[in-house]
């Protein structure tokens, strides 16, 4: 393999970690919200197109719904990049050996980002609360559906980039 086809095998598990903790995520909110208040699916989607639209989000039909989909992939995705940019620029090893110690501080540290910085400097103003069941499972999540595939994903990446390194391919 060529050096640029290491990076490409990279590159497909790093994303990978971004769509698995997307999709983890997206389903966790919708199956909370569905099974607490009835809410449906394009409304959670709404909710994080929200974030962009604020109000109108939620008058825009499927088209905000998938807008707001497509945004909290990027997000995962982009968290997965940072994950692992920071995990090879720093050549901390505890990054990619400790997964799911790391992966859930990770997780743990995007929480808290996205609650006290990102919503709150967002359209959607603040966004709401589900009560303590929606925090704690939230924070729960976070860390082990959002950080530890995020995590993992980098490990693979990076073994994977090692092992063809050292095949000479």
């Amino acid at each position: 393999m060529t050096a640029r086809s290491d990076g490409y095998h990279a590159a497909a598990w790093v994303v990978a970690g971004g769509l698995v903790a997307g999709t983890l995520d997206i389903t966790y909110a919708w199956a909370f919200w569905a099974l607490k208040a009835g809410v449906t699916a394009q409304r959670v989607f709404q909710s994080v197109a929200a974030g962009l639209l604020g109000r109108a989000s939620f008058e825009g039909g499927v088209a905000t719904a998938a807008l707001g989909l497509g945004l909290h992939y990027f997000i995962a995705t982009t968290m997965s990049v940072a994950y692992f940019l920071v995990a090879t620029a720093t050549r901390l090893e505890v990054l990619r050996r400790r997964v799911v110690l790391c992966g859930a501080a990770y997780g743990l540290l995007l929480y808290l980002i996205m609650r006290y910085i990102v919503v709150p400097l967002s359209a959607a103003g603040g966004g709401g609360s589900g009560g303590a069941l929606w925090v704690s499972l939230s924070i729960l999540v976070h860390m082990f559906l959002i950080g530890v595939p995020m995590a993992l994903a980098t490990r693979l990446a990076t073994k994977a980039g090692r092992a063809q390194a050292e095949d000479g391919s």
